[in-house]
């Protein structure tokens, strides 16, 4: 069912058939908007933005944490043609700051808490204003910041196209911005209303932050079919005791997030004393979820349709398997990611670019209409990241090694380089180490990730250090927490007075597998 070309019409269309239903629930501000109060509330902040100079093709930022006013910021972006910019909240402003002026953003929306120390972070020769925003979403004091130099322009994409920049680790020690057009999402988006067949009737909750790509579905999927968005803020999403009430009074109809969240739910939400009945989606994505652990879930929600999506950041969501009702006989190992979908094609191929046959393993090239359009001004990433056949078909390398079955669904086997997926996020253990070699005490960091059955992978860095004494954990720890996400935040150090290295020189991570 398509009806739009762009995300936000999405919007107009749900606030045309039901301007009076509720459209979005913050319950940690006890907010509530209809479709036509969150439709002019956008509006009002489009007008701001293009009074700001915002025009078709510009960045914009948003800075602050989950609310109504941050939900009516994207679609006023979109609506001004410019492309959405979301941030962690909570990261360190320095890597924030990165991210806003690698793309060179022409305004931020932000909490006004959140401001100074983003200036801090920002070169003088980024110069801002700051624009008061209260008219127009008083439940959270929002500014915009608007940058006063001249944007830098991409001109392989042509303007209006470009939806959102999500940021995603990068090898290099720096973040990277993954730009995706309204097509791209929107293949995504249509392929959800065909599979899952939402409704006006359901209640989708908003648990992925918005720099998180599962936010797309929430987002999105809901405004389309004009159904209620609950808000689920950062803190309350991480409190189970707190989240598993809130999904039954709530009546959350369509659940999704990672397993991880999941599992915490089994183990500390004491989901058994509480009524899930409206529960009948229940979509999880972003990391392996153990059959064993999933059986846990299903004894306390048997009711549900359960999904399990797959996707890289790059490709919003490209293949899906459906787990059935009843698991018979021995657990799988793992479920697998499923067949090719939002109208994608999907092949195992091997290192010379040709397919292999099923059963054997081989990495997964995606290809369609829900692929990304590339990197932020990184050409030598994006040659790398994709690989054109003789037809001129554009393949997105993903890095995931799989095995296709007989009736042509993937397995998921492993990550072919260092980027593991933790809590559901990407991560790049190279950013971890770029981030360790800022205390000026570290000589040398190496950082390796191991599965582990509770919280799906752990990360321990291997620290040289360069002074007699050696600091407490929670200084390590309060460290990281200034320069890196908590999702990327080691669980373990280990102390070495040199780390192992190659023939060639370098860090010999296997060595360090063996120790550890």
């Amino acid at each position: 069912m398509k009806v739009s070309d762009r995300l936000e019409r999405l919007l107009d269309n749900a606030a045309q058939l039901r301007p009076s239903h509720t459209a979005i629930e913050d319950p940690e501000r006890s907010s509530i908007i209809s479709y036509d109060a969150f439709r002019r509330l956008t509006n009002d902040l489009q007008r701001i933005l293009v009074q700001c100079g915002v025009r078709p093709g510009d960045r914009v930022g948003i800075y602050a944490p989950k609310s109504i006013g941050t939900v009516a910021s994207i679609f006023a972006i979109l609506r001004a043609g410019g492309a959405y910019v979301p941030v962690d909240p909570t990261a360190p402003p320095r890597r924030n700051a990165f991210i806003f002026k690698d793309c060179s953003v022409r305004a931020i929306v932000a909490e006004r808490r959140l401001v100074e120390g983003l200036q801090a972070e920002l070169p003088a020769s980024e110069p801002f204003a700051v624009a008061e925003l209260r008219s127009f979403e008083p439940s959270t004091d929002l500014v915009l910041v608007r940058m006063l130099g001249e944007p830098h322009s991409l001109s392989s994409v042509e303007p209006g196209t470009l939806a959102y920049i999500l940021y995603t680790s990068g090898s290099t020690g720096r973040p990277k911005g993954v730009m995706h057009s309204h097509a791209s999402a929107l293949a995504f988006v249509d392929w959800c209303s065909e599979a899952l067949l939402p409704s006006e009737r359901d209640r989708f909750s908003a648990h992925a932050p918005f720099h998180f790509d599962l936010s797309i579905f929430d987002i999105f999927v809901a405004m389309k079919h004009a159904a209620t968005l609950l808000l689920i803020g950062e803190e309350l999403g991480k409190q189970p005791k707190k989240l598993g009430p809130l999904i039954a009074e709530r009546n959350i109809s369509v659940w999704y997030s990672t397993p991880s969240i999941l599992r915490l739910l089994v183990e500390y939400g004491n989901i058994q004393q509480y009524d899930y009945s409206k529960l009948r989606l229940v979509i999880f994505a972003g990391e392996v979820f153990s059959p064993k652990q999933f059986r846990a879930l299903q004894s306390f929600w048997p009711h549900p349709r359960y999904f399990n999506l797959y996707g890289p950041t790059e490709t919003n969501v490209c293949t899906y398997y459906e787990v059935p009702s009843e698991l018979e006989g021995d657990l799988p190992e793992a479920f697998p990611i499923g067949k090719a979908c939002s109208g994608d094609r999907a092949k195992a191929m091997d290192e010379h670019d040709t397919e292999v046959p099923p059963g054997q393993e081989g990495e997964l090239y995606v290809s369609g209409w829900s692929v990304m359009l590339g990197y932020w001004n990184l050409k030598e990433q994006d040659r790398r990241a994709f690989f054109t056949d003789e037809s001129g078909t554009r393949w997105y390398r993903t890095g995931d090694m799989v095995r296709e079955t007989n009736d042509g669904s993937y397995f998921f086997i492993g990550r072919r380089d260092r980027m593991v997926k933790r809590r559901g996020y990407r991560v790049e253990l190279g950013e971890i180490e770029a981030a360790l070699y800022r205390h000026p005490s570290i000589a040398e960091a190496a950082v390796i990730a191991y599965p582990d059955e509770d919280s799906g992978v752990q990360i321990k860095a291997f620290l040289g250090w360069s002074d007699a004494g050696r600091p407490s954990l929670i200084a390590l720890k309060q460290f990281c927490a200034e320069n890196l996400p908590s999702y990327m935040i080691p669980d373990r150090f280990s102390f070495l007075s040199s780390l192992p290295k190659t023939s060639t020189d370098k860090v010999d991570y296997q060595k360090l597998k063996e120790l550890d």
